[in-house]
């Protein structure tokens, strides 16, 4: 004898596949529930859930409304999961310039933020990667592991055995910091050796004769301004250079080389700072001691950081546009991922005066 179903106890399956039935708000919906209340096909909710060009705007929406109507998300881990990629891009900072890998610069964090705007807006995910991601090799294991598609190294530091070997392996990754054609990488930058011409030709303008400048050379972007300034000083037969490298880039540790510099050498007439935030530490120290910008010289900062502006006195630097960096450091690593090789970049660079 067959048992009929008693009114009132159809399953929530039973309530699904009858037409035009909505689903259970008790039980998630899915993709196919979906497809059948916007009138569409499963494989359309699944390009529009992938936010894929091939849908037209019309349905686009139809498909996202009932979407959000009955509160559906889509589960990104698992999508990742489905995909050959990731969309996942790391970012490493150069953690080993700052003391205990603390960093303060604003200019870092302007960069920074330039390229999580430039990700977003291709919905991609940042992930910020830890101090220890310092060698090619887990760098390599990061990709393989499926954490990322590839990397925007924000700083070149002392790193440049282990990018010139991560180039090696093929991974996909961009730099900001010095560009050179012969690197086997591809870089973002300003001209820094520019920058040096410029710096030396604002203190020629203001007739210095002994000029300092500060900053480790040992990084490629700072030993090219150092070079480019001077480049202007040894068209002078009058004019004199020296240098205070600085291994730690914070604003702490500057001040307290540039006033233990000062009491043991002969007060200079302009200096260059590797940063603004250097030559903000500079005009500290050197007015401890009575050295006071512009009166007993003058001063050039690097990257036109905000405060620089506003700073007193308001420090003349080199401008670095970070609001163009960030979209194309993103820009040339999507090249690579998509197996175009992408070509180095300088940016414009031009000087500011100021008081300084």
């Amino acid at each position: 004898m067959k048992v009929g179903k008693k009114p009132g106890n159809d399953s929530v399956a039973d309530t699904r596949n009858r037409q035009g039935a909505k689903p259970s708000r008790s039980m998630p919906i899915n993709m196919g529930d979906i497809a059948r209340l916007a009138n569409v096909s499963k494989p359309t909710v699944s390009r529009v859930l992938n936010d894929s060009p091939l849908v037209n705007k019309d349905t686009r929406e139809r498909v996202l409304e009932v979407a959000r109507a009955h509160g559906y998300a889509v589960n990104r881990n698992a999508q990742k999961l489905r995909q050959l990629r990731t969309s996942t891009i790391a970012v490493l900072l150069d953690f080993g310039s700052h003391r205990r890998g603390r960093i303060g610069d604003p200019f870092v964090f302007e960069l920074l933020a330039g390229v999580s705007e430039a990700l977003s807006i291709r919905n991609q995910d940042l992930l910020l990667s830890p101090p220890g991601l310092t060698d090619a090799r887990t760098c390599i294991d990061l990709l393989r592991a499926r954490a990322a598609d590839g990397f925007i190294f924000l700083g070149q530091g002392e790193r440049e055995p282990m990018l010139h070997e991560l180039a090696r392996s093929d991974a996909p990754f961009v730099v900001w910091g010095a560009v050179d054609p012969a690197d086997s990488y591809c870089a973002v930058g300003s001209d820094n050796r520019l920058g040096g011409n410029l710096a030396g030709d604002q203190f020629v303008k203001r007739g210095a004769k002994h000029w300092l400048f500060i900053g480790d050379i040992g990084h490629a972007e700072i030993r090219l301004r150092y070079e480019g300034m001077s480049e202007i000083a040894a068209r002078h037969d009058d004019v004199s250079v020296e240098h205070l490298p600085v291994r730690d880039m914070a604003f702490n540790a500057v001040h307290e080389a540039a006033a233990a510099w000062l009491k043991n050498h002969r007060a200079p007439d302009a200096v260059f700072a590797f940063s603004d935030t250097a030559a903000m530490a500079v005009i500290s120290a050197f007015r401890a001691a009575g050295h006071l910008a512009p009166r007993d010289y003058s001063l050039v900062g690097y990257n036109d950081i905000p405060p620089a502006a506003h700073f007193s006195p308001s420090i003349t630097t080199i401008e670095q546009e970070t609001h163009l960096a960030g979209a194309i450091l993103v820009e040339k690593l999507m090249q690579q991922i998509e197996g175009i090789r992408a070509r180095s970049a300088m940016l414009p660079t031009r000087i500011i005066v100021r008081e300084t």
